[in-house]
């Protein structure tokens, strides 16, 4: 069974783009902050000066409020500057998003000091090759924007640096976007790369409801199109991984879920159920295959709507539950092995400190079924515990010894673990 290694690099993070006040400042919010420690939550984005989001410049209590709580979790921001309102090349208005984006972090240096806020993600708009959010907006007006708003943070980053790259980035490209690619290679190939830290890319599985817009009328066939698309996270990560090699620009994707609408009748279903679940698992064990930096899904928490992990309340989803197993088994650092894809499986195997070996195991199959382990890892199968999500478990960790195979009832995710398998734990 052929089988690729590497070093586990990705680095989890979670969009906070949504319920940022509840998040902040809720009665949650503790909660809320000791999940995304439970998620090994390195980096929070989160959206300045569009409509909904914080706008730190008109006030700043609750950006900054926003600020504390993702470092209370133990993340770093990632500060998207949004947008402003057309003409896009009209020099004034470039000039104030500029000095509107360096005031935030000119401020978020006199508040937090430098060495604390060079670590931390700057990103210079929102699907700028989108008609739909950035309509007549093309690739050079965004990079006269791009420019002269990195330029200007820079100004405010440079003293503290100390040699380190500057992480501002973009261009958050809209990944349903024909030419989406073009947008990435032409950041790095025309923009001066000491201006950047990081390329950004987004990709949900779909945005249509089914039935409309050429969508699949029937929901298993719909559901089977978005499972059988998962690899894009692979191929998309290695095409950007191509144009970034030898650049030092970390390679991003800053949105991912199932399903992009924002009606919760039409997405919730994709996005926080055991098929959320199966789909995030797969999209993360093909961002490790591809070579990504970051993933950032959207979203940590969302009270009432189609995107979180948790709701309101901190209650948490199926995919909450996946994406727990995917941090406590398989870490940075680990070395990281991909057996050769099985019909509907996708696997990776972890070894960690103290000798802890893990196989992350994903179900994207609709129907019941058992597997070997060892024939879907190529390799001797002496694990000590199993823990198991799916239908029959009602979305919740299932543990129990293993014996050899994995089994499950529908859509599920799996992990046979060496290391402590208590969900409490984390080995």
């Amino acid at each position: 069974m052929a089988i690729s290694e590497a070093r586990m690099h990705l680095r989890y993070g979670l969009n906070e783009t949504v319920n940022w006040r509840q998040y902040s400042g809720g009665a949650h919010r503790e909660v809320f902050w000791e999940r995304f420690r439970e998620l090994d939550t390195r980096v929070v984005r989160l959206l300045a000066f569009e409509s909904g989001a914080s706008d730190p410049c008109a006030e700043w209590g609750p950006f900054a409020e926003c600020v504390a709580a993702i470092l209370a979790a133990g993340a770093v921001p990632m500060v998207t500057f949004s947008q402003f309102s057309p003409p896009y090349d009209d020099s004034a208005a470039v000039r104030d998003f500029a000095d509107r984006c360096a005031e935030v972090v000119g401020r978020c240096v006199r508040q937090w000091g430098g060495t604390e806020v060079r670590d931390w993600y700057w990103g210079v708009w929102q699907h700028p090759n989108s008609e739909w959010v950035s309509a007549g907006l093309t690739f050079d007006k965004y990079r006269r924007i791009y420019e002269e708003t990195a330029r200007a943070i820079l100004g405010h980053l440079a003293p503290c640096l100390a040699g380190r790259r500057p992480l501002i980035g973009g261009p958050a490209a809209d990944g349903f976007q024909p030419f989406w690619a073009d947008w990435v290679w032409r950041f790095v190939n025309e923009i001066d790369n000491a201006l950047i830290g990081f390329a950004s890319w987004h990709r949900f599985g779909d945005w249509r409801e089914v039935g409309a817009w050429g969508a699949p009328a029937d929901e298993a066939v719909f559901r089977a199109l978005l499972l059988a698309r998962v690899s894009e996270y692979e191929s998309r990560a290695r095409a950007v991984a191509r144009v970034l090699r030898g650049r030092g620009v970390l390679n991003v994707c800053g949105e991912l879920n199932a399903h992009a609408h924002h009606e919760p009748r039409v997405s919730r279903a994709y996005n926080q159920t055991v098929f959320g679940a199966a789909y995030y698992a797969s999209a993360l064990v093909h961002l490790m295959r591809g070579g990504a930096d970051l993933e950032l899904l959207k979203s940590g928490t969302d009270a009432a709507g189609p995107y979180g992990l948790m709701d309101g309340s901190a209650r948490t989803t199926p995919v909450f539950e996946a994406k727990r197993l995917c941090a406590r088994h398989i870490r940075l650092g680990d070395a990281i092995r991909f057996p050769a894809a099985s019909s509907g499986v996708d696997v990776v195997i972890a070894e960690g400190a103290g000798g802890r070996r893990s196989a992350l195991i994903v179900h994207r199959n609709n129907v019941t079924a058992a597997y070997a382990v060892d024939e879907l890892t190529g390799e001797p199968a002496d694990y000590h515990a199993l823990l198991t999500i799916d239908h029959g478990t009602g979305g919740r960790v299932a543990e129990g010894r293993f014996d050899g195979r994995v089994r499950f009832e529908g859509y599920g995710v799996a992990v046979a673990t060496t290391g402590p398998a208590a969900r409490g734990e984390t080995g």
